[in-house]
C-alpha cells in the first residue's frame, strides 16, 4: 500500500501537468495546484503521500531497531500529519502578500514547515537503521543513496530561494525558479518511500 500510493501521488501530479498548464512549473510550487479548477487532484495526491507514509511505519516498524530510527519513524508519522493538513487546507497563490494571508493558507503552510523537515530527516535516521538490520544487507546501498536525494534536493531549493527572493524584490514570482528543486525533493521523498516499500515487500517474500 505504501508503495502503491508514491506511485499514485507521482502518477496525479505528473497528470496536473498536463490538465493545469496555466501554473509554469519553473517558479509555481506543486501546492499552487490545489488551487482553481481540478484542485480535488492535488489534495487527493497529499492524502496519497500521506498514507505513504502511515503505511510504511505500519510495515517496518519491527525492523527499526535504534533508538534514531524509531524517532525517524516518528518524523515519519510527522510528516503523515503535515501532508493530511496540506491536503485538506488549499494554499494562497505564491504571490500573495503575507499580509493578506488566511488562515486556510497558514494552515497549509504548517503543514508544509511539519512536513518537509521531518520527511528529509526521517529517510536518514530510518535508513542508516534499516542498514544495521542483517536482513536488509542487500538494500543497504539502495537506502544509503535514496535517502540522500531529499535533502539534497531540499538544500537546492532553499538555496534558489535565498539567492533569487532578493533579487526579485523579497516577491515570489517568475523570478524565483523555485518550481524545480521543489519537484526534485517531492519525487526524491517518493523515490526513498518506494524504494523502503519495494525492499520491505521482497523481505516479506522471502520469509514466506
Amino acid at each position: 500500500m505504501s508503495f502503491a500510493a508514491a506511485a499514485t501521488f507521482l502518477v496525479l501530479l505528473a497528470t496536473l501537468h498536463f490538465i493545469k498548464p496555466e501554473f509554469d512549473p519553473s517558479w509555481n510550487m506543486i501546492s499552487q495546484y490545489e488551487i482553481g479548477r481540478y484542485g480535488w487532484v492535488m489534495q487527493l495526491a497529499f492524502l496519497s503521500l500521506a498514507l505513504s507514509c502511515l503505511t510504511l511505519v505500519v510495515a517496518i516498524h519491527s525492523q527499526v531497531g535504534t533508538i534514531w530510527g524509531r524517532i525517524g519513524l516518528a518524523l515519519l508519522l510527522v510528516t503523515t500529519v503535515g501532508m493530511t493538513i496540506a491536503a485538506i487546507y488549499v494554499t494562497h497563490p505564491i504571490t500573495t502578500p503575507k499580509d493578506k494571508m488566511t488562515a486556510h493558507g497558514n494552515l497549509h503552510g504548517l503543514g508544509f514547515i511539519l512536513g518537509v523537515p521531518s520527511q528529509t530527516i526521517a529517510a536518514v535516521l530510518i535508513s542508516l537503521s534499516l542498514r544495521r538490520n542483517a536482513a536488509w544487507s542487500s538494500a543497504r546501498r539502495a537506502l544509503l543513496w535514496t535517502a540522500q536525494l531529499p535533502w539534497v534536493s531540499l538544500v537546492a531549493m532553499v538555496v534558489t530561494i535565498m539567492v533569487f527572493l532578493p533579487l526579485n524584490g523579497g516577491k515570489f514570482g517568475p523570478g524565483v525558479p523555485v518550481g524545480l528543486p521543489n519537484r526534485l525533493y517531492i519525487i526524491a521523498c517518493c523515490v526513498w518511500l518506494m524504494t523502503v516499500a519495494w525492499n520491505a515487500i521482497q523481505l516479506g517474500k522471502q520469509r514466506s
